[in-house]
């Protein structure tokens, strides 16, 4: 029996939809700037190679728990995103291959801390502050998934008013570039998600404000922030 010299942490978790079983997280992968409406409300309008950042397994928040406002920040921002689940992994996988990896989808949001993001951008320095934070990506339960990935409607309220609205069919790179792209830089593994990027109309939120989104035919969530 192995000991440890400290009690390990909890293992990240997400719900799986229709199943008592949980999917355990490895590894959180986001996609930058993947709609090109986005993209240009952010200041490019072009089709470079997908950049990614990270967040760390336990940012995820699952159905139900509560989700604060963060310190040191005072514009929070809301993205709204399709999430790929992973079953399987590898090194430079194929495009033409990369769904077979996909277990499912779920609806996430990226929280941001656009203050932090950009005086780091300024800098030249790492995004971590603005975006690896705790409780930095709430998520919807799995949906399991066969066949072509979701196309449809990508869209978030805040307090009632839809503030973002897009179809994932638009984005810049489709599922499938995206994890084999990430597989060129990391090793995938079972485990993984990946977030793959928020349409345009990105806005700040506050405490007491109440967030829906969706991703048609993958599911929805909801949550207040504390």
């Amino acid at each position: 029996m192995t000991e440890y010299v400290l009690a390990p942490a909890a293992q990240a978790c997400v719900p799986v939809e229709g199943s008592s079983a949980l999917f355990p997280v490895r590894r959180i992968y986001c996609v930058g700037r993947n709609y090109a409406a986005h993209r240009r409300e952010m200041g490019g309008d072009d089709r470079d190679p997908p950049f990614f950042f990270a967040k760390p397994a336990d940012a995820i928040v699952v159905p139900g728990d509560a989700v604060p406002y963060p310190p040191r920040t005072g514009n929070l921002h809301h993205e709204i995103e399709l999430v790929v689940a992973l079953k399987g992994g590898g090194s430079n996988v194929p495009v033409e291959s990369a769904l077979d990896l996909v277990y499912g989808y779920a609806v996430g949001v990226d929280l941001t801390r656009r203050d932090l993001q950009n005086a780091a951008k300024d800098k030249g320095q790492p995004w971590e502050a603005g975006k690896a934070f705790d409780a930095s990506a709430p998520i919807s339960a799995i949906k399991p998934w066969t066949g072509p990935a979701p196309q449809g409607r990508i869209a978030i309220s805040v307090n009632g008013t839809v503030k973002q609205e897009g179809v994932v069919a638009d984005m810049i790179w489709n599922v499938a570039e995206i994890i084999s792209e990430a597989s060129k830089l990391w090793t995938l593994a079972p485990g993984d998600l990946i977030f793959t990027g928020t349409p345009e109309g990105v806005a700040a939120i506050v405490a007491g404000d109440k967030i829906e989104g969706d991703v048609e035919g993958v599911g929805a969530l909801s949550f207040t922030v504390g």
